[in-house]
């Protein structure tokens, strides 16, 4: 059996592929495998997922968005789309603290990979959760909770502790956005200005083709209360009709621009929920990188845009909060994200991802665990200063390397064989 996930060139093989629509069932399937491997909206570009043993998806498990106003909590169900719980939350006046730019995303698989949005002052998406449910190898259900000795272990995990059946979510009072996007952006004025650009706005996110002198377009996500954006700005101007990230592809498919208010899930996001996303056959690579280093690595980027280039859908600069959770590639500083989306074209984005990789081996960059990357090993595990703790986590839970495959083991001392 198959199993292929939006990253269309991960192709996985597992021995069962099961869908179960219990918790009930689910206990029963971990307890009776070998080797468990969870699949959630499959947006994922690495072998993360990756299983010769039992595949599971949770899209089929009862959906749940149980909103707490008097906690201001939210507990969903792990097959819970972002895109599930969003008019739920935003119709009690609530919301998230942030949104990834696709809310077709399940709440599971982005916050085990340490997945996150734009802003300087906005965590990863994993930040959000104070408690979740877990099915361990053993089949039995166990909870962790926000003060427990080894939660910040926990969230981030890459599906190593168990089978997270529900996440319970921080949420807080509902607040509207303004959405604003900038053209051509000189790239010196960008990389000479770039905490006052990050910073210009609640979320920011700087889009470039790396063919030019120029960032091609800087999206402004701004709270309502704050001033409208002026006609121009460090070179760039407002752009006059609404655009999408990847030039060519339909702007319906982008959230509502030209700085028309609306809730925060309509704007936040860069894509609208009711339209598949992307733009097709694509593979996406990923790093993020200490927040003071994000000006000279951009220029190191700079000195090798043409190998890079001609593998490019666009890229993507972001920033983004630090946060506590040990596996989190934003784990313990403000943290710089750089994004590339590349043609589905393996030769030619392996000869970019070395390029890039090459332009980057003077700065501390994690790549991002559910994205392409080259890095070793050591060079992974370098960057995670309690990745001792975590293995030993996973050693006192799963003994016997249930959860684990060839993904994870290429980084990490796991149990088991």
């Amino acid at each position: 059996m198959q199993v292929t996930n939006w990253a269309r060139n991960v192709v996985i093989n597992p021995e069962r592929f099961v869908r179960p629509s219990s918790v009930e069932q689910l206990q029963e399937l971990v307890a009776g495998a070998h080797r468990v491997r969870v699949l959630g909206t499959g947006h994922s570009f690495s072998e993360v997922a990756e299983t010769t043993g039992l595949l599971l998806s949770l899209a089929e498990l009862p959906l749940v968005v149980d909103v707490d106003t008097a906690a201001s909590t939210v507990r969903v169900s792990a097959g819970a789309r972002f895109g599930d719980l969003m008019d739920p939350l935003n119709a009690a006046g609530l919301a998230l603290h942030n949104t990834g730019s696709l809310p077709h995303i399940s709440v599971a698989g982005a916050c085990a990979t340490g997945t996150h949005g734009s802003g300087s002052g906005n965590r990863c998406l994993a930040a959000a959760v104070v408690e979740l449910d877990l099915v361990g190898p053993d089949g039995a259900l166990r909870t962790v909770r926000a003060g427990d000795a080894d939660f910040d272990g926990s969230v981030v995990a890459l599906g190593l502790l168990g089978v997270v059946t529900s996440l319970t979510l921080r949420v807080q009072p509902a607040y509207e956005v303004r959405q604003y996007v900038y053209d051509d952006l000189p790239f010196e004025a960008f990389v000479a200005g770039l905490d006052d650009v990050m910073d210009s706005a609640f979320s920011v996110s700087a889009f470039t083709l790396w063919r030019g002198p120029v960032v091609d377009m800087v999206w402004r996500k701004q709270l309502v209360e704050a001033p409208e954006a002026p006609a121009s700005w460090l070179g760039a101007h407002l752009a006059d009709s609404p655009r999408h990230p990847v030039p060519g592809m339909p702007v319906e498919n982008a959230t509502q621009q030209l700085g028309v208010p609306g809730p925060w899930h309509e704007r936040l996001p860069h894509f609208r929920l009711e339209f598949t996303p992307s733009s097709g056959d694509e593979v996406q690579t990923e790093y993020l990188l200490p927040r003071p280093q994000a000006a000279p690595a951009l220029a190191a980027i700079d000195a090798v845009r043409d190998a890079i280039a001609p593998a490019l859908h666009v890229s993507e600069v972001r920033t983004v909060a630090g946060d506590d959770q040990w596996l989190s590639p934003a784990y313990g500083r403000p943290t710089a994200a750089l994004h590339f989306t590349w043609v589905d074209d393996p030769a030619l984005v392996s000869r970019a991802v070395a390029a890039l990789e090459t332009a980057l081996s003077d700065f501390e960059a994690r790549p991002h665990w559910g994205k392409v990357f080259g890095m070793d090993r050591d060079r992974v595990r370098a960057g995670y200063p309690r990745l001792a703790d975590f293995e030993s986590l996973v050693a006192r839970h799963d003994p016997e390397g249930t959860f684990t495959n060839d993904f994870v083991r290429r980084y990490l001392d796991l149990p088991g064989s």
